[in-house]
């Protein structure tokens, strides 16, 4: 039965289904070690979500905080929120949804907020050594005192949804404040963050493709054991390379009759 070509091809397609298998098997045991490990550390740094009795999410203490926050995360950066994702149950921050909503809440309490920038005489001092008789301020232009102050002058500046450049560096102002905004743990934050969301969904990704291979392996072995099938039905069926002797004896009437 295996010398037939259908029978080779069932033996080799339950082979590579086999195979198929055992990649699913590999693919799935490492995809759950990432979750365990993702999982473990979202755990260690205990960030969650905050969300109200009616299982809403809100900001500092208010439902449309959030929704300005998930405004700027769907609409500003384009992200596809999964729902599922939010659930008022595990607050715990360990999707790449969670992720991506605690980065836009850093990211939008930065660009909505105000910084307290002071300026020195050496920040208003040109290349000439003279000192700037003013500076601006949120689009105002404001004296300097003279005698120039000892305690400095002050401008809370509104960062007014400036990313790192947005910011104007030939500003005093505006180069002080892009370094107050958006500090090296803004930076941080934002990144690790990042890696968070980038980690869960390769790892759903990854439980993809195990799930591809595990569906390859069935097909392959359901055709190699139908293959392996339809030649075990053929050979039942064959018809004889040679008549056998016994149907060639005459028979006692045509003996007989000759």
């Amino acid at each position: 039965m295996f010398k037939k070509p259908l029978g080779l091809l069932g033996i080799f397609l339950i082979v590579v289904g086999i195979g198929y298998f055992v990649g699913a098997g590999v693919a799935y045991s490492k995809v759950q070690g990432g979750y365990d490990s993702l999982q473990s550390f979202s755990a260690a740094q205990d960030v969650r979500l905050n969300y109200n009795e009616d299982g809403q999410l809100v900001d500092r203490g208010t439902v449309e905080g959030a929704q300005a926050i998930r405004s700027l995360l769907e609409d500003d950066w384009n992200f596809p929120i999964v729902e599922s994702d939010l659930d008022p149950d595990d607050p715990l921050v360990n999707s790449a949804t969670e992720y991506m909503y605690q980065m836009a809440t850093i990211a939008y309490h930065t660009l909505h907020g105000t910084q307290n920038v002071v300026l020195t005489a050496d920040d208003l001092t040109g290349d000439d050594g003279t000192v700037a008789t003013s500076y601006v301020c949120n689009g105002e232009t404001l004296a300097v005192p003279d005698p120039f102050p000892a305690e400095g002058v002050t401008c809370e500046f509104d960062v007014d949804g400036r990313y790192w450049t947005g910011f104007d560096r030939s500003d005093p102002v505006q180069a002080k404040a892009r370094d107050m905004a958006w500090s090296g743990t803004a930076h941080a934050l934002v990144a690790e963050l990042g890696v968070g969301a980038a980690t869960h969904s390769t790892l759903q990704l990854a439980l993809g493709v195990a799930a591809l291979l595990a569906g390859l392996g069935v097909v392959c072995t359901v055709m190699g054991v139908a293959f392996l099938w339809e030649t075990r039905r053929r050979s039942r069926l064959e018809v004889p390379e040679r008549i056998p002797d016994a149907l060639l004896i005459d028979s006692p009437q045509t003996t007989s009759a000759n």
